[in-house]
């Protein structure tokens, strides 16, 4: 009895356990998730997914950049910006002359010989030389001292002048003959005003500190100075009023002028001086560098860049929905069909399917871009050509998917029942077949936005997506077009790439993460 009696106690104290441990049991975790719903059981796997977690942060980021962003943006999509600037260019280099230059008759008369033979005259102060072919030069030195000129002339014919004063003329083409130099130099050396040359009378002036010729109507002809004037660049010919008001300002150390309402701007460099000319003008603010104004620079069209990325974002993102749920929609009604109805019907999709899947798409989409560049399509109808084609060319692998989930889901005892409660064909197939495929479908679809986005970007890209003025990731880099932008105008591609890169890594961390989710076989 005593044994019975001991037995019993350790019974009872047993059933006294048991209620303890089943209520323990009731709080732990395990317990607590087979009463979850499926949904919150698939939330709480994929919450627990640390991949799943950033790759949401990443689309939410992208999502709020690019619909708030563009909204808080003070910038528009297509808002050019300018500023101002200096336009300059070379125009003239300037010369102060210091060396004998020779007019001379003809290149015959007095050869290069015979000035070498003429220089070391002069430096012997000789008047009469010979050159190398026997030829005998006379020497006539012309004015003062220091300021001299010299007439060369070849048994009694004046064959050169040899003067350090730069003649001008004032009409393009015109070019004094020699013994006009000659007459020339000597009034100007005896001070006087009139001198006679080629059977005309000629006045010597001084206008304004400068020498001026004058024909026998009074017109201007030559100035004389000691400044060579050379034009640079476009400019072939420089008029003599510009060239006087050049010396005058050399003369004066001015580094800038302003002749004919254009600026010019004078460096110099010991006897040398650099005319450049231009003025301020109001152009476009391309390739600017990141400043507070624009955070990201400006891109060669002298837009924001970081707006043109927030817009961008929109179109990429709407473009990759819009694509999904084409493909989607298409998909699952063929796909549901093929799986449910079998036989001849399954057969005839099946080989659709086959036709598209042979489809060189890229080739296509090239051809259509080519066309609608030829036929000048709006951008709008552009972008939706391009979300239609893409739509219409992606349903195959959706298709395939369904109809193998459906072909043995129709087999299960669910659809028996269907069937015997007299359900119709559409509501078997959309009602109750269709929604047990909807978590592989988040999946694929998930997954698949990334691939769009990719696609879309790669065609704009390369000029056959998105067209300006609208924005995308895709012809933002488009726009690079050059080493020379890419290599120096870092600012303008690289950003876009990113946000391409993480919306893609973003949508591809949420697939994982769903399919891990709705894999019944992962760990709790």
């Amino acid at each position: 009895m005593a044994k019975k009696k001991e037995v019993l106690e350790e019974t009872t104290v047993e059933t006294v356990e048991t209620p303890e441990k089943e209520e323990q049991l009731a709080l732990d975790d395990e317990r607590r998730i087979k009463v979850l719903s499926p949904s919150m059981l698939v939330w709480k796997r994929f919450i627990r997914n640390k991949l799943a977690i950033v790759g949401s942060i990443f689309i939410i980021a992208m999502f709020v950049f690019a619909f708030i962003g563009g909204i808080v943006s003070p910038y528009g999509e297509s808002e050019v910006f300018r500023k101002y600037t200096d336009l300059t260019k070379d125009y003239a280099g300037i010369t102060q002359n210091t060396e004998l230059r020779y007019s001379d008759l003809s290149a015959t008369d007095f050869p290069s010989i015979a000035k070498a033979k003429f220089v070391m005259a002069i430096n012997k102060g000789e008047e009469n030389f010979k050159s190398d072919d026997g030829s005998s030069y006379t020497i006539e030195t012309i004015g003062e001292k220091g300021e001299e000129s010299y007439a060369i002339f070849r048994e009694g014919t004046l064959v050169s002048i040899a003067s350090k004063l730069i003649y001008d003329a004032v009409e393009k083409g015109y070019v004094p003959t020699l013994d006009f130099r000659y007459a020339a130099e000597k009034a100007k050396a005896a001070g006087e005003e009139n001198f006679t040359a080629d059977g005309e009378t000629y006045k010597l002036a001084k206008v304004e500190d400068d020498d001026v010729i004058f024909d026998s109507k009074g017109n201007e002809l030559i100035y004389i100075s000691d400044f060579i004037v050379n034009p640079i660049g476009d400019s072939d010919f420089i008029p003599v009023e510009q060239k006087a008001a050049l010396k005058e300002a050399i003369e004066k150390n001015e580094e800038k002028i302003t002749y004919d309402g254009v600026d010019y701007k004078i460096k110099r460099e010991n006897l040398q001086w650099l005319v450049k000319s231009g003025q301020e003008a109001y152009v476009i603010d391309t390739y600017s560098s990141p400043s507070k104004a624009h955070w990201l620079g400006t891109d060669g069209n002298g837009m924001d860049v970081l707006t043109r990325l927030m817009y961008g974002g929109r179109v990429s993102l709407l473009i990759g929905f819009i694509v999904v749920a084409i493909e989607t929609i298409i998909g699952v009604t063929l796909g549901g069909i093929s799986g449910y109805f079998s036989g001849w019907i399954d057969n005839i999709i099946m080989r659709i399917v086959d036709i598209f899947n042979c489809i060189p798409t890229t080739p296509l989409i090239i051809i259509l871009g080519a066309m609608m560049d030829a036929m000048r399509v709006d951008p709008t109808l552009r972008m939706i050509y391009l979300m239609i084609t893409l739509g219409v060319l992606s349903w195959p692998g959706t298709a395939r998917l369904v109809r193998g989930q459906i072909l043995s889901l129709r087999e299960q005892e669910f659809m028996t029942a269907t069937e015997a409660t007299g359900i119709s064909v559409s509501r078997r197939i959309f009602k109750h077949l269709v929604p047990n495929v909807i978590p592989q479908l988040i999946v694929i679809c998930t997954m698949g936005l990334g691939d769009v986005i990719i696609t879309e970007s790669t065609l704009s890209f390369l000029g056959l997506g998105v067209k300006f003025p609208f924005a995308s990731w895709g012809n933002i880099i488009n726009a690079v077009s050059n080493v020379y932008v890419m290599t120096n105008y870092l600012f303008v591609w690289i950003p876009a790439g990113f946000c391409i890169l993480i919306t893609v890594l973003g949508f591809n961390f949420i697939g994982d993460g769903l399919r891990d989710a709705f894999d019944p076989k992962m760990k709790r």
